[in-house]
């Protein structure tokens, strides 16, 4: 069974702009309390004001931030049912003469940490409530991202992540999924907006990105990475089986986790 949004409580990390701004519009009017989090402190605000939120400063490279953001939204509204995990930002730069280990170590921070410290903080309260985790992905993340290789490796960390995840958070009531937008029309695109453009490569409007979180929140699945993709519906990507391992015997092997067995 999907999820309606009245007085439901959703913390959107990276909502001061862009998909993260468009999700919180998009579910305060659909009746939800929203809680925005971010670095940009009069970004958040303004979304916050705007919905008639809340907004809490929060670096997600910083896992006190996460729990600080959890902490203030159950206190401003008693508890907490979905976490949107969308804080993201661009690499910019490759492996070769232009890497920047301090650069890469923000990137990865801010991709790949922001997601696990946000799941680790906010699963205590979605656990009382049976709640709901989003993590922003990517296509980078599904496909190969020659234009942004640090990116796609990040994105494709939080895919592994969110699989993983859907199996084992399910036995607590909590689903978690990922959404893998192509190319939107947000910051994130900046660098590279005029290659875009130029090759003829649709680019998403935050509308049709938002609409896919809401498709996901309603579809009820979990461990599922919905893409977003121009001119086709959005809906979870169908991953290949790899070969799996063989018992001497030659029968399939499946790796159990003997604590989920009753």
């Amino acid at each position: 069974m999907g999820l309606e949004f009245e007085d439901r409580v959703v913390l959107v990390t990276g909502g001061a702009n862009g998909i993260g701004a468009g999700v919180a519009r998009k579910l305060a009017g659909l009746g939800a309390r929203v809680v925005v989090a971010d670095v940009d402190t009069a970004g958040g605000e303004a979304v916050a004001d705007a919905v008639g939120g809340l907004f809490v400063p929060c670096d997600v490279r910083d896992p006190r931030d996460s729990e600080a953001a959890v902490a203030e939204a159950v206190r401003a509204c008693g508890g907490l049912d979905v976490a949107v995990l969308n804080a993201g930002v661009a690499t910019g730069f490759g492996l070769g003469d232009d890497f920047d280990a301090e650069r890469y170590r923000a990137v990865m921070g801010v991709n790949l940490d922001g997601v696990v410290y946000g799941v680790h903080a906010a699963l205590p309260e979605l656990r009382k409530r049976g709640g709901h985790i989003i993590a922003t992905a990517s296509m980078a993340g599904l496909m190969a991202m020659p234009l942004d290789p640090v990116y796609g490796a990040n994105k494709a960390a939080v895919v592994a992540l969110v699989r993983a995840l859907g199996p084992v958070l399910a036995a607590d009531g909590v689903r978690v999924n990922a959404v893998c937008p192509s190319f939107a029309d947000t910051a994130i695109i900046a660098g590279f907006e005029s290659v875009l453009r130029t090759s003829g490569m649709p680019v998403l409007t935050v509308a049709e990105v938002v609409d896919a979180y809401l498709a996901v929140l309603r579809a009820g699945g979990t461990g599922e990475c919905w893409y977003v993709q121009a001119g086709r519906p959005s809906e979870p990507f169908r991953f290949p089986n790899p070969p799996g391992p063989r018992a001497d015997g030659g029968a399939p092997v499946a790796l159990r986790d003997p604590s989920q067995e009753g």
